[in-house]
This record gives structure tokens, sequence and C-alpha cells, in this order.
């Protein structure tokens, strides 16, 4: 099984410190030790605001502050392979030809960003089609796909359950309401959609939520189904319960 996770940074590192990037490693060599195959791709979060708002003030324009968030999220993942074993890759890759020949070694393959205009959200939807993963999964700080903002919108409802499409239309509709904010962005949701690949958003705050995903299928996020597919997961995992 070759599954994608998507970490945000938020998530791998919500404040110095390598308590959870240990115990987000631990999780991905478990899975691996089960016979995945795995890619990560790390976010930049706070930490990449910071600095982006900074370079903002002194004077950055859109595409420096981009090429400043891909250095941050590089760090990030770099924070990440140094907690992974020895099967991981050395460096994040920064491309999806030296992510898919890690992958085909046999490796843990470690990426951040990789251009200009293009988030990682984005990046792990490509990255996912370029493998031709199984399974792609969005840790990030909300617990799934909200109709709303659920940090500015009291009675915003969860999806547990999109189709692709579906996920399209939500995302779309959260990216026009100035300032919401939407699990994974318009562009990953579109290539997730054209892909057909089986996604999940969760929480991912706790990393063991993530094993339970891809061992089982079981999470209380949201589920994008590819269109056909059946309610329950049709990867190996299924049947380890």
């Amino acid at each position: 099984m070759k599954v994608v996770v998507s970490i945000g940074g938020s998530v791998l590192v919500p404040e110095p410190g390598a308590d959870r990037v240990a115990e987000h490693a631990a999780v991905v060599e478990d899975l691996v030790e089960d016979g995945c195959r795995v890619g990560a791709v790390v976010g930049g979060g706070g930490v990449a605001r910071e600095y982006i708002g900074a370079a903002r003030n002194l004077g950055a324009n859109e595409i420096e502050l981009d090429q400043l968030g891909i250095d941050v999220t590089r760090l990030n993942a770099r924070l990440l392979i140094t907690a992974l074993s020895e099967d991981s890759v050395t460096a994040p890759a920064k491309n999806y030809d030296e992510a898919g020949e890690a992958l085909r070694r046999g490796d843990i393959c470690v990426m951040g960003g990789v251009a200009p205009a293009q988030t990682t959200d984005a990046v792990g939807a490509a990255l996912a089609e370029y493998v031709d993963a199984d399974l792609l999964v969005y840790a990030t700080s909300v617990p799934g796909v909200y109709s709303d903002d659920p940090n500015e919108t009291d009675d915003a409802t969860k999806f547990t359950e999109l189709s692709a499409a579906e996920l399209v239309n939500v995302i779309a509709d959260l990216e026009m309401n100035a300032g919401a904010s939407s699990p994974v962005d318009l562009l990953a949701a579109k290539i997730i959609q054209r892909s057909g690949m089986r996604t999940i958003v969760l929480d991912g705050t706790d990393p063991d939520r993530i094993a339970r995903a891809v061992r089982f299928g079981d999470h209380e996020g949201t589920d994008i189904l590819p269109e056909g597919a059946g309610e329950e997961p049709t990867y190996w995992a299924q049947n380890e319960r």
C-alpha cells in the first residue's frame, strides 16, 4: 500500500520542540513496518507565517514570500527526517521525480514545498497522484471538512463524507469568504477530483489518529470518496482490524 500523509506545519511543530515531531515519525515508521510505502509532505505552519509577515513588512514581493515559505517547509521536513530511521531520505525531495524515486527504492520520502504559488496541500495531492498512491491523508488542526470555518461559525456543519466534486464546491465557497480558512486549498481539491484519489481529512494533532485511519479507515474526520467507491476502504488495511 502506498500512502501520502500531508502534515500541517502547525500540527507537526506547534511550537519549537521535538516531542510532536518524534511522535509523527514513530507513526510513519510503524506504518512502514506494516508494509506501507509512505510519502510525507510537511507544511510551514506558524513559523512560516511569522517569517512571511516579517518579510512582507520589509517589502518582499509575493514570489519572494512564497520562496521563503518553501524554505520553512523544508526546514520542518528536515526535522521529521532527523526523527526518522535510516530508511528515510537524507534531505527533503525538491520535486516529484526525486520523491517518486525514493518511494520506488523503498525509502520513506519526505517533502516540503516545491514551487511558488503552490501550497503543500497541493503538493500532497500532486505527489499522491504522481506515485499512484492508494490513500492520501491530510493531518490538519481541525477535525475534518466543514461547511464554514468552525473557528468563526458556531453552527458550521462537519461533513463525514464527500465526493471529490462536492469537496471542490465546499472549498470554493469557503475560499470566496474573506478570512475563512479551509483544511485543504482549492488546487489540492481539484487535483484530488481529477485523480480519483481516496482522501481523508482529519485532526492530526494526535498522530495515532493517522495510524488508525491508514490501517483501518477508522477516523472521525471527513472521507473524500472517488466516484464509484463504496463507503468501506478498499485497501489492504481494512482486513487488519
